[in-house]
């Protein structure tokens, strides 16, 4: 490809300035279509953003010869169907995470892009930041030497609030695959893939304490690296405010690295020599990094850091931990 033009299916609230806005200010990139099931709500987003034209049907937008490639912004339920669509009509496919409702999904997704010659890419955009790219660059050059064990800790306040009406779709499992570990998770056991190479083997224990919604809302794990790094984890949505937690610790034999995944807080670099931070804040458009790297490989003019191979290997290792087989 010359250019990159862009359609996107699901023009819901992450591609308002996360993602959408990026596809236009990358370099051989334009935005020319979006599609919306409400199509008002398409029109709206369309005339706010300066896009040519919207859709109503996905299989419209699909088949429009004017797009090249097709950002699947839509809950995880719908992921698996909408890329087998797109593979279908030979055009190269971008998934919001996490890549399906579940592992064997991933592989339906991956089977169906290589069947039909196309490219595959998932949103796991972090990859592109800079502040983790730092971590990674730390990690190399043995700031903390080897590499011993990982700890995550993600835990949220209950917001009873959320769920007196209707629960929103993160925590109905039949949407988007489990509950609020199935959303916020895979950002941290990709970005953990990413610096740390692939998860070898995984378990957990699942459990609803809140009784907000039936999804679990507390999560353990504990899992090895190939490279034989132990790792562990604990998510929970049901805590108070002011034990709100987001940190992953990366303990080594001469030293530690302490980072958020979500929070603007600074990366920790502590060894012998002392303590250093680095505040590396995320860009506007948090996905920008990661698309310029997509249209650099459909271009032929670069390498984009995560494969759907890799982003299948997050849903396996969450699958594990939850005891889905």
């Amino acid at each position: 490809m010359q250019k990159v033009r862009w359609g996107i299916i699901g023009c819901g609230n992450v591609t308002e300035v996360k993602s959408g806005p990026a596809f236009n200010k990358v370099e051989h990139s334009e935005l020319v279509a979006v599609m919306r099931r409400d199509g008002a709500k398409a029109k709206d987003y369309a005339e706010r953003h300066g896009v040519p034209k919207w859709y109503d049907k996905a299989e419209d937008l699909i088949h429009d010869s004017e797009v090249d490639t097709v950002y699947i912004a839509t809950p995880p339920d719908s992921h698996a169907a909408y890329t087998l669509q797109v593979a279908a009509a030979g055009k190269p496919v971008y998934v919001e995470k996490p890549m399906a409702l579940n592992y064997a999904q991933c592989l339906e997704m991956i089977a169906a892009c290589e069947q039909a010659g196309v490219p595959l890419f998932v949103a796991f955009y972090r990859r592109s930041q800079p502040a983790f790219n730092k971590v990674k660059e730390l990690l190399e050059s043995q700031a903390i030497g080897e590499v011993r064990f990982v700890s995550i800790k993600l835990y949220q306040p209950l917001q009873p609030q959320q769920y007196q009406e209707a629960l929103p779709w993160r925590v109905q499992p039949e949407i988007s695959g489990g509950g609020l570990f199935h959303d916020l998770a895979p950002h941290q056991l990709d970005i953990l893939d990413f610096i740390l190479g692939p998860i070898a083997s995984a378990s957990g224990q699942v459990a609803n304490q809140a009784g907000l919604y039936e999804a679990e809302d507390l999560v353990t794990a504990q899992f090895r690296f190939e490279s034989g790094v132990l790792g562990s984890g604990v998510w929970c949505f049901s805590v108070a405010e002011q034990q709100q937690t987001d940190s992953i610790e990366i303990v080594g034999s001469s030293g530690r690295i302490t980072f958020p995944t979500f929070a603007k807080e600074p990366i920790r670099l502590e060894t012998a020599a002392g303590t250093e931070e680095f505040m590396l804040p995320p860009p506007q458009h948090v996905q920008q990094p990661f698309i310029q790297s997509i249209v650099e490989e459909l271009t032929g003019q670069g390498k984009c850091p995560g494969t759907a191979v890799s982003a299948a290997r997050t849903s396996w290792v969450m699958d594990q931990i939850v005891g889905r087989s």
